[in-house]
C-alpha cells in the first residue's frame, strides 16, 4: 500500500489552470478542509466540518456534494490495495438517510469490498461524528483499464 500516494491524491494541492481557476476546481472546491483520519489497506477515514459554501437552499450539505465525496473518497481507497490508478466510473449509487448542516463535524469511511483485475466494488457512509447517525451511504463500481500491450 501507498499511503504517501492515497494522502496526496485526498489532500494534493491544485495548480492554476489557463482561465485562473485551479485546475479540477470543482473537486478542491468540494475536498478542501477534509482531513485524513486513518488510511489502511481497503479502506480510509477522513472527517471534516460541513463549511456554509456546500449547502444547499434547505441550509444543509447539498446532496451533489455527497454524491462527489463517495466518487472521489472511494476513489481513494482502490490506491490502498496497490492499484496504480483508480479507474473509470461504471455505476455509483447514493441514499440519503439524514442532513448534515452548516459547521457540523461529520465522517467519510470508504472501504474497497473487492478490487480486481478489471473491476471495483467500493463502499461508502456518511456519518455525524459525534453521534454516529449514518448521513448517507453510497455503492461505487469502478473499471479499471487493463494496460495496453501495444
Amino acid at each position: 500500500m501507498e499511503e504517501k500516494k492515497v494522502k496526496e491524491y485526498l489532500e494534493g494541492l491544485a495548480t492554476k489552470g489557463g482561465d485562473g481557476l485551479p485546475l479540477r476546481f470543482f473537486e478542491r472546491l468540494i475536498m478542501h478542509g477534509l482531513r485524513v483520519d486513518l488510511i489502511e489497506i481497503g479502506r480510509v477515514i477522513l472527517s471534516f466540518k460541513v463549511p456554509p459554501r456546500l449547502l444547499n437552499g434547505g441550509n444543509y450539505l447539498h446532496g451533489g456534494v455527497i454524491a462527489t465525496l463517495v466518487d472521489l473518497v472511494s476513489s481513494a481507497a482502490v490506491y490502498t490495495v496497490g492499484a496504480a490508478f483508480t479507474g473509470t466510473s461504471v455505476e455509483i449509487n447514493v441514499s440519503f438517510m439524514d442532513a448534515a448542516y452548516a459547521d457540523e463535524e461529520i465522517e467519510i469511511e470508504a472501504r474497497a469490498l473487492r478490487v480486481g483485475k478489471a473491476v471495483a466494488v467500493l463502499s461508502v457512509e456518511l456519518r455525524k461524528k459525534n453521534t454516529g447517525e449514518i448521513i448517507a451511504q453510497g455503492r461505487h463500481t469502478k473499471y479499471l483499464h487493463l494496460p495496453s500491450k501495444m
